[in-house]
């Protein structure tokens, strides 16, 4: 499965599905998730105190985190966590 987030009207995400062929088992992954932030989102946000940036930085966060929750724990989710300034390692 592919996310992405775009956080730009110039961004730009590719995805390609993949085909793997196992002792005569066939899995084909094409599940792709590509999106904005939500203005909805940031909306109810911002109406419950939140200024629009924090209200940004809420909802990458929450994106990040569910990405972060995938990678195994040790160094590697460390390093990650600290690139995206999270807390997760």
């Amino acid at each position: 499965i592919h996310r992405a987030l775009l956080l730009s009207d110039d961004a730009v995400a590719n995805a390609r599905p993949q085909l793997e062929i196992e002792a005569d088992d066939v899995k084909c992954a094409h599940g792709v998730a590509i999106g904005a932030l939500d203005e909805e989102m940031l909306f109810y946000l911002q109406q419950r105190g939140l200024d629009r940036m924090a209200a940004r930085g809420l909802l990458m966060s929450g994106f990040v985190n569910e990405t972060l929750a995938a990678i195994p724990g040790g160094p590697a989710r460390a390093r990650a966590a600290a690139l995206f300034g999270v807390e997760g390692g």
